[in-house]
């Protein structure tokens, strides 16, 4: 008994397509409602002082688990060449405020610790 015997699609490759290119259209059609629906409500003032904070907030929850993750499979193991170079980029953007010499710096920091791998 072959595999492809046990394994049987729900679907085929016509309704396949067809769900991927609808859902591609339905998020395409919800991001191009806000930039056509921009200038026709005004923005609360409350509402857009916090919107200020959702970019840091989402770059926070993205990077930090990465630095503090051992690996993608969650092994105990203590890694600490990301938490440093992670340390290393921050004191760089706070001194900086420049993105690109931020990444450079934290990359490069990354890259060292991990070749002394002490």
């Amino acid at each position: 008994m072959s595999l492809a015997t046990w394994i049987q699609p729900p679907f085929g490759p016509v309704q396949f397509w067809t769900l991927v290119v609808l859902s591609g259209l339905g998020t395409w059609m919800l991001r191009a409602s806000f930039i056509q629906l921009a200038g026709a409500f005004q923005v609360p003032r409350w509402l857009s002082r916090a919107l200020r904070y959702v970019p840091p907030a989402v770059l926070a929850a993205l990077v930090v688990p990465a630095l503090v993750q051992a690996d993608a499979l969650f092994t105990p193991a203590w890694d600490w060449t990301r938490p440093a170079a992670g340390a290393v980029a921050v004191a760089v953007a706070a001194l900086t405020r420049r993105v690109i010499l931020t990444l450079v710096v934290g990359m490069a920091a990354l890259w060292t610790f991990s070749a002394l791998g002490w």
